[in-house]
């Protein structure tokens, strides 16, 4: 079965507006510790990975040098993996940092562009500009990148559709061969949260963010950025492994603070405190600060609803492979209530049912989806 590592590296020079990911202003002490034991976990891996990600946080945040400890420290396994990609901030991606993460096998760069329109940039708390967003592509471009993928946020305050449309406009002339667009969420644990709450902020009507989001399905494809799953469109074979790996509820290991794990049945997750982190692995204990074993129905129930956010959809037989269980058997009055109030839509074969997949009202109500499939 296919396999993904995913290392979490939680530092940045600044933390946004809207992020609830795990992260921190980056200490270059604190990070040569934290690398440390990042590499001292990486030694005891013995086994072969599909994917390979390197996420934050901001991975090129960290100066060269510890960049360079961590993927030497891979070299044993990445190898072999399909794909290894790294994401970076167009700020702290350099050109040496780029033929660094090239030499050492990194095949897939994730930029966290996140707008091409200056206003947009510096309300969401950016520290970079269009221009640098746009110089940052072609510099991974330049240095043997291909496979590049760009982040895109929709839905800010006060945002038009025609500075949207603008926006992916430039995008798909960019060199890059996936973009990932997501709308703006306010999580309670952020800045943005209490702008909303102090109403410094109004958020963006639902009707103008959906318009949004339908503008990016239909005008996104247009450009041979075919969608294959809610928020990622592709250029034809350049879909993210890692990512499809996750939908099809695959295993995977999480190594680094906050990081999670699928491993054997069993969901767990990473202690949320770096100081902490380095101290356990230096003494040799588990980081692990949750974990929950799953029954084979909710796993196959989890399996069903994370799937259903795939363009391709379920289809009936890799379910009963994948999961033991048959679809319809488990899912068949949740389903017939879903395809009648035009969320699913059934799939067919030789006027046979094969599967079912969301339709675009689907996709616009994703998260509705996927709870009822649960």
């Amino acid at each position: 079965m296919k396999k993904s590592l995913y290392i979490h590296i939680p530092f940045c020079v600044k933390k946004c507006l809207y992020c609830d990911f795990y992260s921190v202003r980056y200490e270059k002490g604190l990070a040569h510790s934290y690398i440390d034991a990042l590499t001292k976990q990486i030694k005891r891996l013995d086994e072969k990975f599909h994917t390979i990600y390197i996420g934050g946080g901001t991975p090129t945040s960290v100066d060269r040098a510890l960049l360079k400890k961590l993927l030497t420290a891979l070299t044993g396994i990445s190898g072999n993996c399909l794909e290894f990609t790294v994401e970076a901030n167009p700020e702290s991606l350099s050109k040496d940092k780029a033929r660094l993460l090239y030499d050492y096998g990194v095949n897939r760069i994730s930029i966290g562009v996140q707008s091409l329109n200056d206003t947009k940039l510096k309300a969401l708390g950016r520290i970079h500009n269009s221009r640098l967003a746009q110089d940052a592509v072609y510099l991974a471009f330049q240095n043997g990148f291909v496979n590049l993928n760009m982040d895109l946020i929709f839905g800010v305050w006060n945002e038009t559709l025609d500075a949207w449309q603008k926006e992916l406009a430039k995008a798909a002339k960019l060199p890059v061969k996936h973009i990932s667009c997501y709308s703006l969420t306010y999580e309670r644990s952020t800045q943005l949260f209490k702008k909303l709450k102090a109403k410094t902020i109004t958020q963006l009507p639902d009707s103008v963010s959906a318009r949004m989001y339908k503008l990016a399905m239909d005008y996104l494809p247009q450009k041979e950025f075919l969608q294959y799953e809610i928020s990622n469109f592709s250029k034809a074979g350049f879909e993210c492994k890692h990512n499809l790996n996750y939908w099809e509820n695959n295993p995977y290991l999480g190594l680094g603070v906050s990081a999670a794990s699928f491993l054997n049945g069993v969901r767990s997750k990473n202690i949320s405190d770096i100081g902490e982190y380095v101290k356990r692995i230096k003494r040799e204990k588990s980081v692990v600060s949750s974990f929950e074993k799953l029954s084979a129905k909710k796993s196959a129930l989890e399996t069903a609803a994370i799937k259903i956010r795939t363009k391709k959809g379920i289809d009936f037989d890799w379910f009963k492979g994948k999961t033991g269980f048959d679809f319809m058997a488990l899912e068949k009055d949740v389903v017939s209530l879903l395809v009648k109030e035009n969320f699913l839509k059934y799939l067919m074969k030789n006027k046979q049912y094969k599967g079912v997949s969301a339709t675009k009202k689907g996709f616009l109500f994703c998260d509705y989806v996927s709870a009822q499939l649960l």
